[in-house]
């Protein structure tokens, strides 16, 4: 094996083959490697070990196909056994001081005079500091503006109101949406009754963030103008997806006159100056802010590549970022306080992340696309037994903790919890869910799912099974445990326990999904089916006429393999030609444990005659073990039995330990 060393004090000049003598970049070791292989000198496995500390990165760290191992002898990036190397995307704080500029003091409030600090960037050689940006909902992804983090946590951006939210009087053009409500047109604005703007000396660069008009839709909009006389405000283009809807939820933020409470900042870019009221005692606390936003990690074509035992922080962009190749591994490394992704996998196959710590990310955790759903070749990217919390710290909506595209990836013992939307996000077929803890997920957001996918008839083959979801939030129209959205389809639903769910199993309009053997401890319902797919409403059948059956014909799913793997899909054309709308049909619904909550809703246009609902207990003390502890494993003489329930491998459920997770705290279990 070949080994180099790279330390925080090291130096590119030395010779980096031993502990005393390290490099001092990541560069400098990639680059001895490329220039060993020029001439062939290099036949071995290679690891790079970084000692412990703090390196500091003023760009990417970027590894192509040139840098790629082989299977037998991979290139391999970890910490130096006993130490703990952080690559850092930004800058740490040790200098603060009162604020003495009487033009601050003037317009701060006055109950934080006497608590705010400021820091001089310039002083730390930070001259750009990002921008804030049209992010969220339809909006592609940016890096983060720079950001203020105290002992790991993310600072709030000084806001209005400091909690919950104000909201929409009215839109100032309003027309009937699809739905048969109103909703405002975006140029023309809204009007707002408060007159909290009056305080502020500037609308210069003050943001909204609001779910405009859904709440599983939220959006930063910057703000245009106020008029004082008439409430009306308007926001800059690029606008949102969506309009302006009465009693809709907003806030505004980045307004210097409301760093009004601890854990507040605001920085005043044409001075470079930071402005904070912290949280705790300055002394002895990590204050840090992000500055990078390229990713810290770019791994492009490269394989048989792993980081290992790296942690990863203060970004304003992703973490990792790796496009294509082959078994690229990141494991038992921490990625937290990045403005982005901790994690983003684009193609390539046979790539894994591994007990891995993800936490308070600005949007999702880990995402992930590969494989060809023409050809239905899996990809192969397995994402296992991974601690991610704290997510869409900043896009609040379908930034999960794991999203996943294409073909054949496998999610597997992960514990996700404290997120505004989903934990999981699925398009795609024939991936594998399993053994994953998610709770106290969907926060902040209505009509969204733990667990959701939809729109899209051939998206099959997907297995949920052996997952505990539970403690599921939410709100207008709450939330689901499982949730196939919008005729999701062909989906297999086993063995899964789901506890304190508004609803845990959600079936919108989709065909041949199974829910078979499964426990619903206090959900109301435990299962819901409807038949939006028979809808007249223009809004549905432009869904299943145009969206879906787009959908539909862009895949030949009359001949192999999707003839083969799904051949239930051939029952779907006959009912496009008679134009009737297209049902529920080939549901099935067995050998399911239901206790403490409602059992089964069925409506709009679906009948229980087009379900198979067989065997399910849903009367009958089922004998858990313990059931106020949340031990769902059922005792040896459970009733259940008796019809056939399978034993669900509770002890299973979760994270493990291994080489990369050596202790579960209680909260892991």
């Amino acid at each position: 094996m070949h080994i180099l060393y790279i330390a925080p004090d090291g130096s590119d000049h030395a010779s980096g083959l031993d502990p005393q003598t390290p490099l001092a970049t990541l560069e400098a070791a990639r680059d001895r490697l490329r220039a060993m292989r020029r001439t062939g000198s290099l036949k071995a496995a290679v690891t790079v070990y970084l000692r412990g500390g703090d390196h500091l990165r003023n760009q990417r760290f970027a590894l192509s196909a040139e840098d790629s191992g082989t299977p037998d002898a991979p290139v391999v990036y970890r910490s130096y056994p006993g130490e703990r190397a952080r690559l850092i995307g930004g800058r740490l704080i040790d200098s603060f001081t009162p604020i003495n500029d009487p033009t601050v003091l003037a317009r701060s409030n006055p109950t934080a005079r006497n608590h705010l600090l400021q820091t001089e960037l310039g002083d730390l050689g930070i001259n750009e500091f990002g921008h804030l940006s049209a992010r969220g909902f339809s909006r592609p992804t940016q890096p983060a503006h720079t950001e203020l983090f105290f002992a790991g946590t993310r600072m709030q951006l000084a806001r209005w109101p400091n909690q919950n939210w104000t909201h929409i009087d009215r839109p100032a053009a309003p027309k009937e949406d699809q739905h048969g409500g109103e909703e405002g047109d975006l140029k023309a604005g809204f009007f707002y009754t408060g007159d909290r703007p009056k305080r502020w000396q500037s609308l210069d660069d003050i943001w909204l963030h609001g779910y405009w008009s859904w709440d599983w839709a939220d959006s930063y909009e910057a703000l245009e103008s106020w008029n004082e006389q008439t409430g009306l405000i308007h926001t800059r283009a690029p606008h949102g997806l969506y309009g302006f809807r009465a009693g809709q939820r907003f806030c505004f933020l980045n307004v210097l006159e409301e760093l009004d409470r601890p854990g507040e900042y605001y920085l005043d870019r044409t001075r470079g100056r930071l402005y904070f009221w912290p949280p705790e005692p300055v002394a002895g606390a990590e204050i840090a802010i992000s500055t990078l936003a390229d990713p810290l990690l770019w791994i492009d074509h490269a394989s048989h590549v792993h980081c290992a035992d790296l942690t990863l922080a203060y970004g304003r962009g992703s973490g990792v970022e790796i496009r294509q190749g082959t078994d690229v591994a990141i494991t038992g490394c921490t990625i937290r306080q990045m403005g982005n992704h901790a994690i983003d996998i684009d193609g390539g196959t046979e790539h894994a992340v591994l007990g891995c710590d993800i936490d308070r990310l600005g949007d999702s955790g880990i995402r992930l696309s590969g494989g060809d759903r023409t050809t239905l070749t899996k990809a192969n990217h397995r994402i296992e037994n991974n601690h991610i919390a704290h997510f869409g710290e900043w896009s609040r909506c379908y930034q999960p903790g794991i999203s996943l595209a294409g073909v054949g990836h496998r999610i597997r013992h992960n514990l996700i919890h404290d997120g505004p939307h989903s934990a999981i996000q699925l398009s795609g077929n024939e991936h594998l869910i399993e053994y994953n803890h998610l709770h106290h997920i969907c926060g902040e957001s209505g009509d969204v799912g733990a667990f959701y996918m939809g729109r899209d008839w051939t998206e099959r083959g997907n297995v949920l099974r052996y997952n505990f979801i539970h403690d599921t939030g939410g709100v207008g129209m709450g939330s689901m445990g499982v949730y196939l959205d919008d005729c999701a389809s062909g989906t297999t639903i086993f063995g899964n326990i789901f506890s304190r769910c508004t609803r845990a199993v959600f079936i919108g309009g989709g065909r041949n999904n199974r829910v078979e053997n499964n426990i619903f401890v206090d959900c109301a319902p435990a299962l819901q089916i409807d038949g939006r797919g028979l809808d007249p409403a223009p809004v549905w059948r432009q869904m299943i006429e145009k969206t879906m059956q787009e959908r539909l014909d862009a895949i030949d799913y009359l001949t192999p393999p999707y003839s083969t793997r799904y051949p239930d899909l051939k029952q779907i054309a006959p009912y496009y030609t008679a134009e009737v709308g297209i049902p529920p049909e080939g549901n099935l619904v067995m050998r399911n444990i239901c206790c403490g909550s409602q059992w089964l809703e069925i409506g709009w246009h679906a009948e229980e005659s087009l379900i198979a609902i067989q065997y399910n207990m849903t009367d009958e003390d089922p004998l858990f073990v313990d059931e106020h502890a949340m031990d769902y494993q059922l005792r040896i003489d459970s009733p259940a039995y008796e019809f056939g329930f399978k034993r669900i491998p509770v002890d299973k459920i979760g994270l493990y330990i291994d080489e990369h997770r050596t202790v579960l705290e209680d909260s892991d279990r």
